[in-house]
């Protein structure tokens, strides 16, 4: 739906709707704002001196629909207790419902224990989330499908693959080499479903990781000579394994290396990483705010999400499905 027809349909009814943002990514709440024709609700979100989270709404949300936009990515801590505090201001302030949308989700990669004596760290921020009053939390690629099982509240899971898809039949219009390529075995379902939708090949890296933050490749399993490969992924933090798939896959023949990655944590020297390496581009979306050498950078690109989690949230809002916006 054209965001002028949207907000041509939210200025015809009572908009009891309202949306609410932390720090962690106001240009994307901005966006999703001005998609819906619905300004951000006015609040005041500081810090005491000894950094202390303290929020002030400042207009009336008894008996309103508010949808909190808040990342938690870096600084992870902060954004998460900034949505908790937010959380727990419009559960006191009497709002009739609560949605938190987490573009991104912290501490997803925490979903299991990975040895004696480890947290399930997704699973203590789905309780602290619903504990602080959310309602219903709207998410967007959460790095293991089964978080949303974390949750005793409703949960919507939102892919990028629509986003990130149609830019890449854009910019490869009419090229018929195109090879969808995961980065690791625990990728496949999602750079199986992005082939699909492209009608292309598909290849996988079989890596190993010593340890954390450090991947070695082992081997690619399909046929990647003199193909364009797309590199497919959820996150990109230090881009070792993307740099190192890139690497392996020009040394078996691929024509050229691209990727598309969800969440661009991008800690570090990863920009710099991704420049050196021998991919042509890196696109991401906008669930995290981008970095300053994100925005200077000539290899990576962002893609905006904000239609498509303006259009789930008024869904939410409306009591329509969302699982239609990607049959």
């Amino acid at each position: 739906m054209a965001a002028g027809q949207r907000a041509g349909n939210l200025g015809q009814r009572d908009a009891t709707m309202k949306i609410l943002t932390g720090n962690s990514n106001r240009p994307l709440a901005e966006a999703i704002s001005a998609y819906l024709n619905l300004p951000l609700v006015n609040a005041s979100i500081r810090r005491f001196s000894d950094m202390e989270v303290f929020v002030e709404i400042q207009e009336n949300v008894r008996g309103e629909d508010v949808f909190v936009v808040q990342s938690t990515s870096f600084p992870a801590n902060d954004n998460l207790m900034e949505l908790l505090v937010i959380l727990d201001a419009l559960k006191r302030g009497s709002a009739r419902r609560v949605t938190a949308v987490i573009p991104y989700y912290g501490y997803a990669r925490q979903d299991r224990k990975s040895g004696p004596r480890t947290p399930i760290s997704a699973k203590l921020v789905a309780n602290l989330i619903t504990t602080a009053g959310a309602n219903r939390v709207l998410t967007v690629d959460l790095h293991a499908g089964q978080i949303q099982g974390f949750f005793d509240i409703p949960t919507d899971n939102l892919f990028a693959a629509p986003v990130l898809t149609k830019d890449i039949k854009e910019r490869f219009h009419g090229e018929n080499n195109l090879c969808i390529v995961s980065p690791d075995v625990g990728g496949v379902v999602r750079a199986r479903a992005i082939a699909k939708r492209l009608d292309a090949d598909l290849a996988i890296i079989d890596k190993r990781r010593e340890r954390a933050g450090v991947s070695e490749v082992m081997n690619i399993i399909g046929e990647v000579d003199g193909m364009r490969c797309i590199l497919v992924d959820d996150i990109v933090d230090s881009a070792g394994t993307l740099c190192n798939a890139a690497v392996a896959l020009k040394e078996a023949g691929a024509s050229s290396v691209s990727a598309y990655v969800t969440h661009g944590v991008l800690s570090g020297g990863a920009v710099a990483r991704v420049s050196a390496s021998p991919m042509e581009s890196l696109v991401i979306t906008d669930s995290i705010q981008g970095t300053e050498a994100v925005r200077v950078s000539q290899t990576v690109r962002q893609l905006s999400i904000a239609p498509l989690l303006a259009e789930a949230m008024a869904r939410v809002s409306e009591e329509r499905s969302v699982s239609s916006l990607f049959d």
